[in-house]
């Protein structure tokens, strides 16, 4: 393969997300003391981005930044995170997403607001940054942005990882035609497809221009479908779960770098399932997010599977 500038080029959403933690959540009218409160970053394709780069992966950044403070946040991280953001177009409008996640035993809740414009931009970057990655992860925000994005990716031969939620959206469709690595959570396929069972969603949304179909579960495992048409099951990894705050990002951030460094499908599921699963164990989207070394060692240690 030629030499690339980078191996996985990302385009989508960056979040700041403030996170509290609660013993129990309460009733109505009730209140319920913080134990502890922390800020991470977050967001589908930031998160995704850190992940890969934590596995050993050479990572950009290139969809939309704004001006503000919460903008700051978000680059101050990816430069920790050796994530390059020299792509990532800065505009006013462009204001990063701001959740407020509530944690408490076994359950969170996110309230998010979102304003202004986020995710790919229309125009840029240039088609040549995009030639210039291996890999191209993308998720729905900024729909115009990413199938500009996702055609180029596509005629110059460059697998196209998604992390997809936004069904209704007009032009869903024509990206979902592109991408030729899907993967999808199981509460998202049942709306594509009609069908509940994750192995009958797997092989309806199989088509000859995809490379592969995964469907994650949670604690379930994962159904994923390759091109010799086979549904496979990955069962999970059983962990002490902390907070599942990102697992399904993780999980997509790194099945493309394991995509990325040559990994088989069955390769990039174990890994991704491994991953997920030890950052479960942690607290927050991004703090507990493994590097390649502690991946290893858990696979090698021989963990259980539900």
């Amino acid at each position: 393969m030629p030499s690339k500038s980078w191996d996985l080029l990302g385009l989508g959403c960056v979040a700041v997300d403030e996170l509290l933690y609660v013993p129990r959540f309460p009733t109505a009218d009730t209140k319920v003391r913080v134990t502890k409160r922390e800020r991470q970053c977050g967001g589908l394709t930031g998160t995704a981005l850190v992940t890969a780069s934590r596995l050993g992966v050479r990572c950009a950044f290139a969809g939309r930044l704004g001006l503000d403070e919460l903008t700051t946040v978000i680059e101050e991280n990816f430069r920790r995170e050796n994530v390059d953001v020299s792509f990532a177009p800065r505009a006013k409008d462009a204001q990063v997403p701001y959740s407020v996640i509530v944690v408490g035993p076994g359950t969170r809740n996110i309230f998010y607001s979102i304003e202004g414009q986020i995710g790919a931009d229309d125009l840029l970057p240039d088609e040549s940054v995009i030639r210039s990655a291996r890999v191209l992860f993308l998720d729905q925000y900024g729909m115009t942005g990413n199938l500009r994005a996702a055609s180029v990716a596509r005629a110059a031969g460059i697998p196209i990882v998604a992390d997809l939620e936004d069904v209704d959206h007009p032009r869903f469709p024509e990206l979902l035609s592109l991408v030729d690595h899907l993967v999808l959570a199981s509460e998202v396929a049942p709306r594509l497809t009609g069908e509940t069972a994750p192995e009958a969603a797997a092989s309806a949304l199989w088509s000859p221009d995809r490379q592969a179909v995964v469907i994650t579960c949670g604690i379930e495992g994962s159904w994923f479908l390759g091109p010799d048409g086979v549904v496979r099951h990955k069962p999970a990894f059983k962990v002490e779960t902390v907070d599942t705050t990102g697992c399904g990002d993780v999980f997509h951030g790194a099945y493309a770098a394991a995509l990325v460094q040559g990994g088989s499908l069955e390769e990039c599921v174990r890994l991704a399932s491994a991953a997920a699963a030890l950052k479960a164990m942690q607290p927050g989207g991004q703090r507990g997010i493994p590097t390649r070394r502690q991946v290893e060692e858990f696979l090698r240690s021989g963990p259980e599977i539900y």
